[in-house]
């Protein structure tokens, strides 16, 4: 078996007791966004898996789309990454 050579760690142990590894991660040509995908993203920078320049490169993300994702993570948790739920948590 062969392992590719990255930079980084393998996998991360979350809080809950469950691994994360660089498998858990959506493809680099993820199109389409839903929670989950976000969400595995956000908690792959927040715990060490992938550097946040790693991310934004990797998935053709901005800096400003990261960054609310991880506020809405951090405010309301990963629910508030629903599109259906954007009217909830949006700020007045």
């Amino acid at each position: 078996m062969y392992l590719r050579k990255v930079d980084g760690p393998r996998s991360v142990r979350l809080p809950d007791g469950s691994v994360m590894t660089r498998a858990d991660l959506p493809p680099a040509n993820t199109g389409r966004w839903v929670a989950s995908r976000k969400a595995a993203v956000v908690r792959a920078v927040s715990f060490g898996l992938i550097s946040r320049d790693h991310a934004l490169a990797t998935y053709s993300l901005s800096e400003e789309e990261f960054s609310e994702w991880e506020t809405a993570v951090d405010k309301h948790g990963e629910a508030a990454l629903c599109t259906t739920a954007l009217q909830r948590y949006r700020q007045p």
